[in-house]
């Protein structure tokens, strides 16, 4: 299963290239420049040194002891993504993928985002690589992540609201992708997610599976041997099959994807694509999907506008269905509660994307066996989600 992409892109029958013809030969100049990159030990090194001395690398492997014995049963782990520079894991594919722009000649990078984290992070290494930055952003997320605006204004970048469909994540990768049929001369296109048009899931999946590999080797440290359970929000998935991918051929770790159930699997506000999408075709790959009989792309919900996507990315789509990986889902209410149970017992207030993932953990570490183990990806911090949160509390910050 590590093998997979195959040579056209796709996980089992998902993924592809998708895309009009004028972006093929851009596709094509991405694919071999990450290869030669990724055969480069220059290249290597440079990564390397930047992930360490600017993003924060390795982020630790914390026991919350706290949370555990409030619970009892399996212990429960939480990587530390939230710990990297930025506040959220996104950074380790913005810091990959930017200097593979630096490496390619391309003067402007381009990014959509939707909670707000991967813009910053890619306006962050623009502004550290000497680039030109314009981040797509659906006008909903504009108004519920201002904070993340502001930093992305802050970092030279400029911000490009998208007032179209369901004004979230999945307008805003539109226009990023019109945009990059415009401009794909000079600009790279920077996707954020394990989404879009092959090689952008490998090369995601790639640049994040650094928290896998810091992961197992940081348990296998604390308790001899790889944990019985890895958990991590799934929307796009990057964080999910970053933490996933490098523990792939060990059977014996089993792997749960959250995603966002939102108001209610019974009803149509939420984003669960896995536990409620049929398969289909969206910027550019074949995945499941939230669409309606006519194969119209259906609007989502959730609280947490990271995870607002109708689709997933192609690789979570193929464990899905070879049964390597389980995919639940944990409402908006789920989420809250879990945030505030973290905050409370260890003064971590989480990302709500992340919240999912602890929510989740909370049914399950009851149900395990004290000697078990169980990794949560804390993919990103809260502080963007305070308004949020102050909204839901009734409180004006």
């Amino acid at each position: 299963m590590q093998n997979l992409p195959d040579r056209t892109g796709h996980y089992g029958s998902y993924g592809g290239r998708y895309v009009a013809e004028t972006l093929m030969p851009a596709l094509f100049e991405l694919e071999r420049a990450y290869k030669d990159a990724r055969r480069d030990p220059a290249f290597k090194k440079e990564l390397e040194n930047y992930s360490r001395d600017y993003v924060g690398r390795p982020t630790p492997l914390y026991l919350a002891a706290n949370l555990t014995a409030k619970l009892g049963g399996a212990k429960i782990y939480l990587k530390r993504e939230d710990l990297c520079h930025t506040g959220a894991h996104k950074i380790n594919n913005a810091l990959g993928q930017s200097l593979l722009a630096k490496r390619m000649g391309k003067e402007r990078i381009t990014a959509e985002t939707g909670a707000g984290q991967h813009g910053v992070a890619t306006a962050t290494m623009a502004a550290l690589l000497r680039r030109q930055c314009e981040v797509f952003m659906g006008t909903l997320d504009v108004e519920r992540q201002a904070l993340n605006v502001f930093r992305m204004k802050l970092l030279g970048a400029k911000v490009t609201p998208v007032d179209a469909g369901s004004k979230s994540l999945k307008d805003a990768l539109n226009e990023a992708l019109r945009d990059w049929i415009a401009t794909v001369s000079t600009t790279y296109y920077l996707i954020g997610s394990t989404a879009g048009p092959h090689p952008y899931p490998m090369i995601v999946r790639d640049f994040q599976s650094v928290i896998g590999r810091e992961a197992r080797k940081q348990i296998v440290k604390a308790q001899g041997r790889l944990p019985d359970l890895l958990i991590a929000c799934v929307n796009g998935g990057s964080n999910a099959i970053g933490l996933f991918h490098p523990f792939i051929n060990d059977a014996s770790v089993k792997m749960i994807g959250v995603e966002a159930a939102g108001l209610g699997l019974g009803g149509l506000q939420h984003a669960a694509t896995l536990n409620q999408g049929s398969i289909g075709v969206l910027h550019g790959n074949r995945t499941y999907l939230l669409q309606d009989e006519l194969g119209q792309i259906r609007e989502t919900h959730s609280i947490a506008a990271g995870l607002d996507y109708p689709g997933v990315g192609p690789e979570h789509s193929f464990l899905k269905d070879s049964g390597r990986a389980t995919y639940l889902a944990a409402t908006d209410a789920e989420a809250l509660d879990a945030l505030k149970l973290l905050s409370e017992t260890e003064g971590i207030i989480p990302a709500l994307e992340s919240a999912h993932a602890v929510a989740q953990a909370i049914k399950t570490a009851p149900e395990l066996g004290k000697e078990q183990t169980i990794i949560v990806n804390l993919s990103g911090r809260g502080d963007k989600d305070m308004h949020t949160l102050a909204r839901q509390s009734g409180v004006t910050v």
